[in-house]
């Protein structure tokens, strides 16, 4: 039994890279994806949620029967139940009503109470993450995660992530995309490599409808234009780690061109996941095409498909909204 994990917390992390080998032919570059979805929560938020889960054990603000309160889009709150239900924390999220039931149903399968909550922007009383702060509060037992302002966010990504990326290239690594949900990803791997003086390039992907394009291009948030369907990226603020990031420049990716990337990732490389992870891969095919070959980008693929199989995995649910269907 000398291999065996000593629990699930310890399998988080260390995922593969896997070059998209249809997709590197076609562009002369190793287009790889860090696949995050293989972790045991299924998302990359398994690496933040159980980092900010031991800080604060850490430091006292969560104690032996405490409760985690959190406004998440799913996968933290999943990641975060997964972990903090077998040490003893009652969980309680408060979710967007628009995230797809898949979530909410898999935050109830694993022992969270979930309180859907109307659609808010940023900053607004009723917005998720604002109830979830008042709910906490409220209760002296209670821990309120803040994933977007908690720093240990993105030390779970300073500290694992980018340096398993780079390990995994033998440092032959020019170019890294990642979207912004909290900012975590993206402000870990960037310090990581800014601070080595490494000649890595990080990169924002974002959807239409948020404004980290526009601050990390702009210097401003007022540039916000369209919407996506994309879940779970796609911050309208400037959070405690988003300010801790050093991208080298930014993407805009409207949903159409998402959603065909989504589609040849699925049915040429194999590779089934959400709309997040399409967002980063077409930031990085942009990249490629636009500063030619020879290079080697890594995107990171945030979650798996199987969560939105009855959304953006649908036919049905794609020419609802006017999207591009799957070729069959």
């Amino acid at each position: 039994m000398s291999a065996a994990a000593p629990d699930l917390a310890s399998c988080v992390g260390h995922t593969p890279l896997i070059r998209l080998g249809r997709l590197s032919a076609e562009l002369g570059c190793e287009i790889l994806g860090k696949a995050e979805f293989l972790n045991p929560g299924g998302s990359i938020k398994d690496r933040a949620a159980l980092a900010m889960l031991e800080a604060a054990e850490r430091s006292g603000d969560l104690r032996p029967g405490g409760r985690i309160v959190e406004g998440t889009a799913g996968n933290t709150g999943a990641a975060l139940a997964l972990y903090g239900r077998p040490r003893g924390y009652a969980c309680r999220f408060f979710v967007p009503e628009s995230i797809c039931a898949a979530k909410t149903d898999l935050l109830l399968a694993l022992g969270a109470e979930v309180r859907r909550v109307p659609d808010r922007p940023c900053g607004h009383p009723e917005n998720f993450q604002e109830m979830a702060k008042r709910d906490a509060a409220g209760d002296p037992a209670a821990w309120w995660v803040n994933q977007f302002d908690n720093l240990a966010n993105h030390e779970a990504h300073y500290r694992g992530t980018a340096p398993e990326i780079w390990r995994q290239t033998g440092g032959r690594l020019d170019a890294v995309f990642a979207a912004v949900g909290s900012g975590g990803t993206l402000a870990g791997l960037s310090r990581f490599f800014s601070e080595r003086d490494l000649p890595v390039r990080v990169v924002c992907a974002d959807p239409h409808g948020a404004a980290m394009w526009s601050w990390f291009t702009r210097g401003h948030l007022d540039d916000v234009i369209g919407d996506s369907v994309a879940e779970g990226i796609g911050q309208c603020r400037v959070t405690a780690n988003v300010a801790r990031a050093r991208v080298a420049g930014a993407e805009r990716i409207p949903d159409a061109e998402a959603v065909e990337v989504l589609h040849r990732l699925r049915d040429e490389e194999g590779v089934f996941v959400g709309l997040s992870a399409a967002i980063n891969v077409a930031a990085a095919l942009r990249d490629a095409r636009e500063r030619g070959p020879g290079r080697t980008l890594v995107a990171i693929l945030c979650d798996g498909g199987a969560r939105y199989a009855a959304t953006i995995h649908d036919p049905r649910w794609l020419a609802a909204r006017g999207l591009p269907l799957p070729r069959r």
